[in-house]
This record gives structure tokens, sequence and C-alpha cells, in this order.
């Protein structure tokens, strides 16, 4: 009796030895797995400095002041003034007077707007204090004006205010917007002709458009526009 009672005892302890051994097996398998799991999914989760560095690239391309330009002359603009406040770069800091004023292309429309060819007209407070886009004449367009006419339009305080608002439009368009017919401060429109490289304003080309100042966007162009005669 005494014997069949140890070996019903050693029976249940080599049972209860084996059980155990397998829980033990299948917490270790349930274990592994999961870190398997947990690792797997991990690799396959971008790092939070990946992340980082995408959405670091993305913002710094949006800012790039430089990412819409249009003009076969926006090269010539970057070697002439590749950096500095009249830079592409440099005026993208600035409201769209002050902007104008650094760049050193535009010294007479600058002279124009400040009350500087006719001290009645000073548009610098308006320029700056709200949203627009600007065709501005370079010194060279100036120029090619005949001499009398631009001395009859400076020293007509009503007539150079008329011209320097045709050169104005509210809001801010970009080169891939703007299209058709465009009405501007002054109340008559512009007519936009062409596309990127080839962008007209009336009969004057863009010679580097789509340029960011803090308020405004900025079309260079060859030539003064003249309203309409009324």
């Amino acid at each position: 009796m005494k014997n069949t009672q140890r070996r019903m005892v050693g029976l249940l302890s080599i049972a209860a030895v084996a059980a155990f051994g397998l829980s033990a097996c299948s917490m270790d398998s349930n274990t592994d797995a999961s870190q398997s799991t947990g690792s797997s999914e991990s690799s396959m989760a971008p790092s939070s400095s990946a992340m980082s560095d995408s959405s670091s690239m993305a913002s710094e391309s949006a800012m790039d002041p430089a990412a819409n330009l249009v003009g076969t002359g926006c090269a010539a603009y970057a070697e002439a003034v590749p950096e500095g406040e009249g830079s592409v770069a440099g005026m993208a800091k600035d409201p769209v007077a002050v902007a104008a004023s650094n760049n050193p292309l535009l010294t007479t429309l600058t002279k124009a707007v400040s009350g500087k060819l006719n001290k009645d007209v000073n548009l610098v407070d308006t320029l700056n204090g709200d949203q627009f886009t600007v065709f501005a004449p370079v010194d060279d367009a100036f120029k090619a004006l005949p001499e009398k006419d631009l001395k009859a339009v400076v020293e007509n305080a009503d007539m150079l205010t008329k011209v320097l608002t045709y050169h104005v439009v509210p809001g801010q368009i970009s080169p891939d917007d703007l299209k058709g017919e465009v009405k501007t401060v002054e109340g008559d429109a512009v007519k936009i002709s062409g596309s990127g490289d080839d962008l007209m304003v009336n009969d004057a080309k863009v010679i580097c458009g789509g340029v960011q100042t803090a308020n405004a966007t900025v079309y260079l162009v060859d030539s003064v526009l003249m309203p309409p005669s009324k």
C-alpha cells in the first residue's frame, strides 16, 4: 500500500513538473512573438528625426522666395544682385516700397513713388499697407521714354499718380494665376498674355516675375505701362 502511494505521488510530481515546463515554454514563445512584432512595427514606422527632417525640407521649400520665379531675365537679375537687400531673397523680407528702394534696378520707380520726382506724389505708405501685385518698370524702361513725355508726366501730380497706380493690382497674384484682363488700382485693366518665361503685361515683357516681398508679388517689366487715354 505504501509503495503504491509513493508511486502515485511520484507520478503526480512528474506531471506537475511537465505541466509547468509546457506553460513556461508557451509564455516564452508568446513573449518572443510579441517582441518580434514590436520590433517589426518599430522598423516600419518612420523615426521622429526622419519626420522632422521631411517637415523641415517641406517648410524650406514653401518659404523659398525663388520658387515661383518666371522670366528670361531672372538669371541676369540674380547675377546683377546676387545677395543683399535688393536680391530676390532680400526683397522677401521687406514691404514692397522698401524692397523696391533696395533694388538697384528700380531706382527711378522708387523715386517716383516716394515723392522724390514730384513732392505731391508719395505712395509709400499705401503700397506698404496692403496686399498688392506690382508691375515694376526697371530703370531702362524709364530711359526708353522720350524725355519730354516723361517730364510732362512727372510734373503733373494727377497724371503721375494715374500712371503709377496703373502698375498696381489689389491682392497678390502668382505667375500661374496671372492671366486675362486684370483691373488695376488706377481703375483700368491691364491685359496679360503668354505664360511662364513669355509672360507679357500689355506690350511690356516680364523680365523676372513672381518676386516676393513681405506684402506683394512683383513683376519686373521692360516698359512703362501707360493707362488708356480717355
